[in-house]
């Protein structure tokens, strides 16, 4: 169990931590419309909806970047790819921003940078929901000479920080920064350096990380254990497919469950933690980032798993409570979020 003396000595810890964090890196881009400005376009007759403001934000493995520099994590080198666009210059900039190392951030004239484009409309009442997303995406295989810098970029710095991290956004295999190529050699290199931490996140292919501390969610754990699964998935079959996850790799897997917070299971055994509870509105975009920043300075720093998904867990509450942006935590916020919830938030062992 996470006591408050062990929480500060690890969250003072943080600024010593150094990741590389490796894939997919998108612009998150916010068009705040105004209803009560719209016009009707005189070409096509349809409503022409009106923006007043532009948000971007780092996104995917950019969201991950901005939860572990607001934790003051010490150094995170972005290892990946952007365009040579305007896309691609609020992403770097977005990132720069926040102190993120780009060394290793290839701009490429031949891609496209990654982006979600968010419509945000504010009706007359005040009142504020987002429109149909426009995603920008490169939907051919990633240049092999692309992979290859990737590849050579995570070998340059392994002797620099504590952990790689793998965020795996793009669904369409091999037209991200994870291709089967980048995967295979980051599984071997996983096997060769187990002084670090190889930890990954991944929409669609989170069983294919061998040697990896893995995060899905109860979802993507059925996919990964059954290839294919329709519908929901109750807290019970989320454990069964943690299990059978962490049977297959033997390295700790943390299954994320919404309200019901993290399973973890790990050579010494398996728990439940419970979610902090929180009021109020809540927007749940990011919070698997949120998590992913909590837990990985955590491991770095000698964390048992169960203590750092309660790190998770309590970033993740803070983060889901900002709303209409990309949420982060500091580690000060994290702290009051402990001294506020820890009888709540007590791990319970899974009965075998």
């Amino acid at each position: 169990m996470l006591t408050e003396q062990r929480l500060v000595d690890l969250l003072n810890g943080f600024p010593n931590v150094r990741v590389a964090l490796v894939g997919d890196f998108f612009l998150d881009k916010y068009l705040d419309c105004d209803r009560t400005l719209s016009e009707v376009s005189l070409e096509t007759g349809l409503e022409a909806f009106q923006v007043v403001r532009i948000r971007c934000y780092p996104g995917a493995a950019g969201t991950v970047a901005s939860n572990l520099k607001a934790l003051e994590v010490g150094e995170v080198y972005a290892v990946g790819f952007t365009g040579d666009d305007g896309e691609g210059y609020e992403l770097r900039r977005g990132l720069k921003r926040i102190g993120v190392d780009l060394t290793h951030l290839q701009i490429r004239p031949d891609l496209m940078t990654p982006t979600y484009t968010k419509p945000m409309m504010k009706e007359p009442d005040g009142r504020w929901h987002e429109l149909n997303r426009l995603d920008i995406k490169n939907r051919q295989p990633l240049p092999e000479d692309l992979q290859e810098q990737i590849i050579a970029s995570v070998r340059e710095l392994l002797p620099k920080v504590h952990a790689v991290v793998v965020s795996d956004q793009v669904q369409e295999r091999n037209c991200g920064v994870i291709t089967d190529k980048v995967k295979s050699t980051l599984c071997e290199l996983a096997a060769m350096h187990t002084d670090k931490i190889f930890y990954a996140d991944s929409r669609e292919r989170i069983g294919e990380f061998i040697n990896f501390a893995i995060k899905p969610n109860r979802h993507e754990a059925a996919k990964a254990v059954r290839g294919e699964w329709c519908g929901s998935v109750t807290l019970e079959r989320a454990i069964e497919f943690g299990r059978k996850l962490f049977e297959r790799n033997r390295k700790p897997v943390f299954v994320t469950v919404g309200e019901h917070g993290i399973l973890v299971f790990c050579e010494d055994g398996s728990w439940h933690i419970p979610a902090v509870p929180v009021t109020g509105e809540i927007d749940i975009v990011g919070a698997g980032d949120s998590v992913t920043g909590g837990i990985v300075p955590a491991l770095c720093l000698g964390a048992h798993p169960v203590e750092a998904a309660t790190i998770g867990n309590i970033v993740a509450s803070i983060t889901i409570q900002q709303i209409g942006v990309t949420g982060t935590a500091t580690r000060e916020q994290v702290l009051k979020r402990f001294r506020e919830a820890a009888n709540a938030i007590v791990p319970r062992p899974l009965s075998s």
